[in-house]
């Protein structure tokens, strides 16, 4: 049975009626980490790992939630949707809702069916794909049109203000506007962006250490509050300053003395990092892809010693990986303390790459490593069933 057939199926069988079905990707990030919200330049790639949602229509007013994957209902009054925050997976789409209706758009009653396959907790952003795919049924079931950068803000403000997840515009940008095959430059101060091929030889291989540290969504958000004063700080001597994006590492050096060493690390992991975007973004331009193994080498370290968002099973994962064949780039990926890396494979290593991994990181961590073979996907879109899929989940 399809993946459709499966959602509209479980659909009928909790809410009795019919439904619509759409989903949205997750994302990694090829290189770009923590410059998001410093209104600098990322290169994510949507990726074929989905939150799929199926909706229907209720006539009660309210907002009623099955997660497959928490095997838990929720249901929230759309007039009063702020006092239901609990602090757990239903905040995501009773956010989104309270996001598109404070931004004036009007909601009608809905039945919401989630089943996600983003990896939760692992850095390939699966509270994005789960907000966008909410976002464009809750919007479909109430007959709006909305364009895909605004669906992507009001997301981000969902878990900036909702949740209380203080990301970047990223996440929900390239879950909205992915496109198979390609890379996204993305200037997260204007929201232009470019659309980059990936070398059809290489393969996205994101490898999930199995670790979450605890205190991931905390310093978080303390990192992101450190950028803010390293930037107010430099404000003081540098007019026009707005975000580390408008900074130089010559500036920053010239100026350090306005900043704690601590802020001035995570000043120029910010700073560097902008630049190792667009050096990237280039060489997949001219279809150059050997600079870019020394580009997310010097993302990690920087990652690891000035903005210390990493941890040892992260370093470990790269560390192996970047001594395999025909590996052209190993690098954390998402925000840290845990979770996944990401990494540049040729096609014809893909195998021996899986293999090595497993047995090396195995026996140095005890750990069973999750290995996706990832393809560059295409951005949130309704699904249309076929007739066969519709009949499938009726009989079954």
């Amino acid at each position: 049975m399809s993946k459709v057939s499966l959602v509209l199926k479980r659909f009928k069988e909790l809410f009795g009626t019919e439904a619509a079905v759409y989903r949205a990707p997750g994302r990694v990030n090829l290189i770009g980490e923590h410059t998001d919200y410093n209104e600098g330049f990322v290169l994510p790639a949507a990726i074929d790992f989905y939150c799929w949602v199926a909706v229907g229509s209720r006539s009660d007013g309210k907002i009623v939630l099955y997660s497959e994957n928490f095997q838990q209902e929720a249901e929230a009054d759309l007039g009063d949707l702020w006092s239901v925050r609990t602090g757990t997976w239903a905040d995501y789409p009773f956010g989104v809702a309270w996001a598109l209706k404070e931004a004036g758009y009007r909601l009608n009653g809905a039945s919401v069916y989630i089943f996600g396959e983003v990896p939760l907790g692992s850095g390939l952003s699966s509270s994005a794909a789960i907000e966008v795919a909410v976002a464009c049924a809750l919007q479909a079931n109430s007959h709006n049109e909305i364009n895909r950068t605004t669906l992507a803000l009001t997301c981000q403000r969902a878990e900036n203000e909702f949740v209380g997840a203080r990301c970047g515009i990223m996440d929900q940008f390239v879950s909205c506007n992915g496109r198979g095959g390609h890379a996204l430059l993305i200037d997260c101060r204007s929201l232009e962006h470019q659309v980059l091929p990936l070398p059809p030889e290489i393969r996205l291989i994101v490898c999930n250490t199995m670790v979450k540290h605890e205190h991931s969504a905390s310093e978080y958000n303390i990192r992101r509050s450190e950028c803010e004063e390293g930037a107010r700080r430099l404000g003081t001597v540098l007019p026009g300053i707005r975000a580390l994006r408008d900074v130089t590492t010559e500036q920053l050096e010239e100026n350090r003395r306005v900043l704690t060493e601590a802020l001035y690390r995570r000043c120029r992991h910010v700073i560097s990092e902008n630049g190792r975007v667009l050096r990237t973004a280039e060489g997949l331009k001219r279809g150059d892809i050997r600079p870019i193994f020394q580009l997310m080498k010097d993302s990690h370290e920087s990652l690891r010693n000035d903005f210390e968002v990493s941890c040892p099973e992260l370093d470990l994962m790269v560390e192996i990986a970047s001594a395999i064949p025909g590996v052209h780039g190993a690098r954390m990926t998402g925000g840290g303390f845990g979770g996944c890396t990401i990494n540049l494979v040729e096609a014809s290593a893909t195998k021996s790459f899986q293999e090595h991994v497993e047995v090396e990181y195995g026996a140095a961590t005890g750990l069973h490593p999750e290995i996706l073979i990832c393809e560059a996907s295409e951005g949130a879109e309704a699904v249309d069933p076929t007739e066969n899929e519709i009949r499938s989940a009726l009989l079954h």
